[in-house]
């Protein structure tokens, strides 16, 4: 959609407060209903209907109306809310000509207020050439529902927040100045994109610099995954700057050797292509950083190593938390065994520490569920605890008569006479309980009548039943 800001300037504080609802609407609703619109705007008089019919003519809105009455933001209502925004704060006070159009995102140059020309980059995921994004991106993560406003604006985040890392650790990036929603402001580069370049004065150094500038990357812990010469800037003194960076993942990816081969690939099949190189020689030093090539001169990605700062983990790029996952996981499944070998290594040692402890928690839990069974026992029949009183008594009274051989053999008996008794009630217990969690896992509980199910009043029925009651009377 072109981006028309003439229209910018004939808007009202009341037009861009209902597209700030419509916008506050859209984090619960695809389609935001009319209503809450209004709710949400409260404009006075019932103000917000004449608002959208005037938002919708400029097409900033999209009226849906299959389901229910709705609007949902379009991408030029999304640019003005942010051109709006970055106004308001001062980063920049015109919109000038449209100098790129990529597969995700739309370029323009911007004013400051001093004359300083800067780019303003939109981003428009959702395009018929970039649909894919939930496959090849990671922004959703654990999500399932999302929205491509939301997805730019996601994208425009990350890319924000790689160029100024990557501008503060030394690298030939634009300078990012701001961002906001799906846009993001930077340093305008002066210079030309390489695929539009001919003619080089020397082709060799520019080759090594930039095979060099994916060396330093992945020395920091990031692939750029799509470092080719449309991403490539080049100006008159033959400095190379970097763009576009929002695909950028770790270099502890799953595929991180993958997209690694395929950017030196592509800087490769580019210098041999467009300026007839030839790559015999190995590249022994690249960018002051000693690396390991193979037959053709390409760098080797398992001889990278990395060095200071880790931008990987410092941004959370692509990959990381997943390979932390991982590593965690090892570790876990690694102590595991550990204690399991430790616990053998004791028993043959004559250590009975696990068991010991062990042991001890069953019989814990034995004696509180004898314990329970004795309350409820004591609860629900006194009577039957009474009886059990008495012969209990009177089995202590005749010990006590006895002598001490026939007393010793007598407590042994009972007390494993009391221990069987014991397991054996324990048993029933757990028996029984496993019966109701597997009838209540099988809906086998007892279905409660609605309220709403059928009850005759007055019917024949009711009518024969009383006639029957009468009958049984007499």
């Amino acid at each position: 959609m072109k981006l028309n800001v003439d229209v910018l300037r004939y808007l009202s504080k009341d037009d861009f407060r209902v597209l700030t609802a419509v916008e506050m609407g859209m984090r619960n609703h695809e389609i935001v209903p009319a209503e809450l619109v209004d709710r949400i705007a409260s404009l006075k008089h019932g103000g917000t209907y004449k608002v959208l019919k005037n938002l919708l003519k400029h097409k900033l809105l999209h009226h849906d109306s299959s389901k229910y009455d709705g609007f949902r933001l379009t991408y030029l209502g999304y640019d003005f809310l942010a051109i709006k925004t970055m106004v308001n704060r001062g980063v920049f006070m015109a919109v000038g000509r449209q100098i790129g159009v990529g597969k995700e995102s739309d370029i323009f140059e911007v004013a400051t207020e001093d004359g300083t020309i800067l780019a303003i980059k939109l981003h428009r995921l959702g395009r018929v050439s970039f649909r894919a994004v939930k496959s090849k991106r990671d922004y959703l993560r654990h999500r399932t529902s999302y929205s491509w406003l939301y997805l730019s604006r996601l994208a425009a985040i990350k890319e924000f927040a790689f160029m100024k890392a990557l501008e503060e650790h030394g690298f030939p990036v634009p300078r990012a100045v701001d961002c906001n929603r799906h846009c993001v402001v930077m340093s305008l580069v002066q210079g030309y994109p390489l695929v539009q370049v001919k003619e080089l004065q020397n082709p060799e150094t520019v080759f090594e610099r930039i095979v060099g500038l994916v060396v330093r990357l992945a020395e920091h812990g990031l692939i750029h995954c799509d470092f080719n010469e449309f991403n490539i800037m080049i100006d008159d003194d033959e400095k190379v700057t970097m763009i576009d960076f929002p695909q950028m993942v770790s270099v502890d990816h799953r595929n991180a050797q993958m997209y690694f081969d395929r950017d030196v690939e592509c800087i490769f099949k580019f210098f041999s292509k467009r300026f007839n190189m030839s790559f015999q020689e190995s590249l022994d030093d690249i960018d002051g950083s000693e690396v390991d090539t193979d037959e053709s001169g390409r760098p080797r990605f398992s001889s990278i190593e990395k060095g200071a700062g880790f931008l990987d983990k410092e941004l959370a790029a692509s990959g990381f938390t997943r390979k932390d996952q991982e590593d965690m996981e090892k570790c876990i499944e690694g102590g595991i065994e550990k204690d399991a070998g430790s616990g053998e290594e004791e028993s043959e040692g004559g250590g009975h520490s696990s068991d010991s402890e062990l042991n001890e928690s069953y019989i814990s839990g034995v004696v509180s569920l004898q314990l329970q069974e004795q309350e409820e026992q004591t609860l629900n029949c006194d009577g039957e605890g009474r009886v059990e009183e008495n012969q209990q008594n009177s089995e202590v009274r005749q010990s006590q008569t006895s002598g001490p051989e026939t007393q010793d053999a007598s407590d042994k008996e009972e007390d494993n006479q009391t221990m069987n008794d014991d397991d054996a009630e324990l048993m029933k217990r757990l028996r029984k309980q496993n019966r109701r969690a597997i009838a209540s896992v099988r809906g086998g509980r007892k279905t409660v009548a609605s309220r709403n199910s059928y009850k005759d009043k007055g019917g024949k029925s009711s009518h024969n039943s009383k006639m029957q009651k009468q009958l049984s009377g007499w």
